[in-house]
């Protein structure tokens, strides 16, 4: 004789009532984003004083918006992990039939709700968390991983393109979320049924199972066609396209071209012809360390004269003038932020100049002088490494300066939001002009 078929416990679903599993997945998940969207919020909100003109730097500004970015990416990366156990858990679950299966195009809605909430509870935090590390410049997740994640470079286009796809899939998450409690509300209030009480912690309420209609694949293609829609609009509203940075109208150019825009500050900058050795190619780059982190950025346009001649024992070598253009800094999220009054004040000091003497060491080189930013000139001692080959040079140096000593982010004396100390580094290619 064989034994009778166990019944289901307590913790898993019925084709009447929901196991305490999935209510426990239900009301987590809805707490959490209770939790998110609020802080998303006021997050942004704070990020778009900050970037304004307005902002003054106020260090308790700055640390309440590391705060709630940091709580909004913790808890984000906790609804998605919730959302994945809870669609794994439905998935092995039966589902609990509607109770009025005669209103088809009511029953087809809700299916379809629930397939754009699961889609939207996985794709938001997802695409935040990918967003996240694409991008230099941020506030932590406080998670022990999550920084980074593996092939995901940190891109301005990566990270534009996952910004646009969070903003539509937290607004696709909104609405459904909304619908979906509109639905309960409706079931509760209107039709006095026991559809929210089965979702309710405690006994589960009577109730009797009518015969279901069967809508197939209906909602899963119905809610494709919806994501589909809400992709191509973010296209065509240019959601996943990168922002630009810096001064209105800026432009990314080679180390040492020129520009005759006499409102750029490029156009003031000295000529590179001048000197015996012309920049090719090259790079100049600063590292900050904001909240723990490293953010590493550079400038697009600067021009260097060089004046040297390779003496055959340690001594003088030549000079060099190096001249920046501040608004070409690209420093991930916080560019804006660092142009405005309280950091490099780029409307009021649009450049910056490095004056030096170059002398050849027993071992390498240094270029000895003094660095101008904003309004304050401080020397600077940089060594480098320097490989002739015929008339190419190839040159690698670094220095580290103190932010303080320019006046820069005066408003943030704690260490643990920004660093004092500033890694500077260029790596440049040149050629001997003709005679």
């Amino acid at each position: 004789m064989s034994s009778p078929a166990r019944a289901p416990t307590l913790r898993q679903n019925t084709a009447r009532h929901y196991g305490s599993v999935a209510k426990g997945f239900h009301w987590l998940t809805a707490l959490l984003m209770l939790a998110v969207f609020p802080l998303g919020y006021f997050a942004n909100d704070l990020a778009h004083h900050i970037q304004s003109p307005e902002f003054d730097g106020a260090q308790a500004t700055l640390t309440r918006a590391a705060l709630l970015f940091s709580l909004h990416k913790t808890l984000g990366l906790a609804l998605f992990l919730t959302a994945l156990l809870r669609i794994l858990w439905a998935l092995s679950q039966p589902k609990p039939v509607p109770l009025h299966p005669e209103r088809r195009a009511e029953t087809l809605l809700a299916e379809v709700v629930h397939w754009l909430l699961y889609g939207a509870l996985v794709a938001a935090p997802l695409t935040g968390w990918i967003h996240h590390a694409a991008t230099t410049g941020f506030a932590p997740i406080w998670w022990p991983f999550g920084q980074n994640l593996p092939f995901v470079a940190k891109s301005e286009a990566v990270a534009a393109v996952f910004g646009g796809l969070h903003w539509l899939f937290v607004w696709t998450l909104a609405v459904a979320l909304g619908l979906h409690i509109a639905g309960a509300l409706k079931h509760e209030v209107i039709d006095r049924d026991a559809t929210l009480r089965r979702m309710l912690p405690g006994r589960a309420p009577q109730v009797t199972v009518p015969e279901q209609p069967h809508h197939g694949a209906a909602p899963v293609l119905v809610a494709l066609a919806i994501w589909v829609l809400v992709l191509a609009g973010g296209g065509a509203f240019g959601l996943y396209a990168p922002h630009s940075h810096g001064a209105p109208g800026a432009t990314a150019h080679e180390a040492g071209s020129e520009t005759t825009d006499g409102g750029d500050p490029a156009a003031t900058m000295a000529s590179d012809t001048a000197g015996n050795w012309r920049v090719e190619d090259g790079t100049l780059a600063l590292t900050i360390v904001q909240m723990g982190s490293e953010v590493r950025g550079q400038f697009d346009r600067w021009q260097a004269v060089i004046d040297f001649e390779d003496p055959a024992a340690p001594g003088p070598a030549g000079a060099v003038t190096v001249t920046v253009a501040i608004p070409s800094l690209k420093l991930g999220s916080v560019t804006d932020q660092a142009m405005g009054p309280d950091y490099f004040d780029s409307s009021t000091y649009p450049t910056a100049e490095f004056r030096a003497e170059i002398e050849k060491l027993a071992e390498g080189y240094i270029a000895e002088g003094t660095l101008r930013i904003r309004d304050q000139e401080v020397p600077l001692r940089l060594p480098f490494t320097l490989d002739l080959n015929g008339d190419t040079a190839t040159m690698s140096g670094s220095a580290e300066v103190n932010r303080l000593d320019f006046n820069i982010g005066q408003g943030v004396q704690d260490e643990s939001s920004l660093a004092y100390a500033v890694t500077i580094a260029v790596d440049l290619t040149a050629s001997r002009a003709a005679p």
